[in-house]
């Protein structure tokens, strides 16, 4: 029987917490480094990666760069190393799937802070986190049948609807002529009328039927209500002309008025000594 080397030859990963890691033969390398990609060093980041469902995570808990791991899994040798990578991410999915459901169920510590001091945490829940878990664990009970996931179909939905809805804003936005306005609220108080009409009695229609025929008649022949003599709005009309302030006159006139005005008698000097006396008493 050959021997086999162990390096090269499939492992049988452990049992982990969410299924098994299948069996893969480690990317062969050309020359041995101490910081290169060695078999051992490729099985603990197919099993960091199993666990954290993270490249970068599983590179740093192997201690080495991202851009090795990707050209390692372009390698042409490296068809069971893909396979391998597949299954850890499938099962590093699942542990964040976990991770998200812990989350929605029991929510996360988010720290109080009072002036610019932590003073405390609070327990935050998510739940819109909480119902995307269920409707993708549970597509059957909460999302018809079907995860929520939005696939081709579902983002051509979300595009078609999206521009619907922009046409509609669209037409909300656009201005409206001061013709559709009135005839707009035309409608509106026709609608009012007809609710209005239906709870009143036969007198009271009939009333206001013979309300409109004669506001209309008025309407047709120009009425005005400060014309009327019969209005009180007439009177109030009067009065108001009665109150109106004489206009002042011109400076034409009053001159004219001054020239005709008659001449003033002469002043009686006991007049000036009677006021005199008056003042000096008091």
């Amino acid at each position: 029987m050959a021997d086999h080397d162990p390096d090269t030859a499939p492992t049988q990963h452990p049992q982990t917490a969410r299924g098994t890691l299948p069996a893969f033969i480690p990317v062969p390398r050309a020359k041995e480094r101490s910081n290169g990609w060695k078999p051992q060093v490729q099985r603990a980041f197919i099993e960091a990666l199993a666990d954290t469902g993270s490249v970068a995570s599983a590179c740093r808990q192997v201690g080495r760069a991202e851009v090795g791991a990707y050209l390692l899994r372009r390698h042409p040798k490296a068809a069971s190393f893909r396979a391998a990578w597949q299954a850890a991410l499938d099962l590093g999915m699942q542990r964040i799937e976990d991770v998200a459901m812990d989350r929605a169920l029991n929510g996360v510590e988010v720290p109080v802070y009072s002036y610019g001091k932590l003073v405390g945490s609070r327990r935050v829940h998510n739940d819109r986190l909480l119902m995307f878990m269920l409707r993708n664990r549970a597509p059957e009970r909460f999302a018809g049948g079907r995860p929520k996931a939005l696939n081709a179909i579902g983002r051509m939905e979300k595009k078609r609807l999206k521009a619907k809805w922009r046409r509609q804003w669209e037409k909300e936005q656009r201005r409206t002529s001061p013709a559709e306005v009135r005839a707009s609220i035309a409608r509106k108080v026709a609608v009012f009328r007809q609710q209005m009409e239906a709870q009143l009695s036969p007198r009271t229609l009939a009333a206001y039927a013979e309300f409109e025929r004669l506001r209309d008649a008025d309407i047709a022949r120009g009425y005005k209500a400060s014309d009327d003599p019969e209005h009180p709005l007439y009177a109030e009309r009067g009065e108001a002309v009665k109150e109106e302030p004489m206009p002042l006159p011109s400076p034409e006139a009053a001159e004219r008025e001054v020239e005709d005005a008659e001449p003033m008698p002469p002043e009686n000097p006991r007049w000036r000594s009677i006021k005199d006396e008056g003042e000096s008493l008091v």
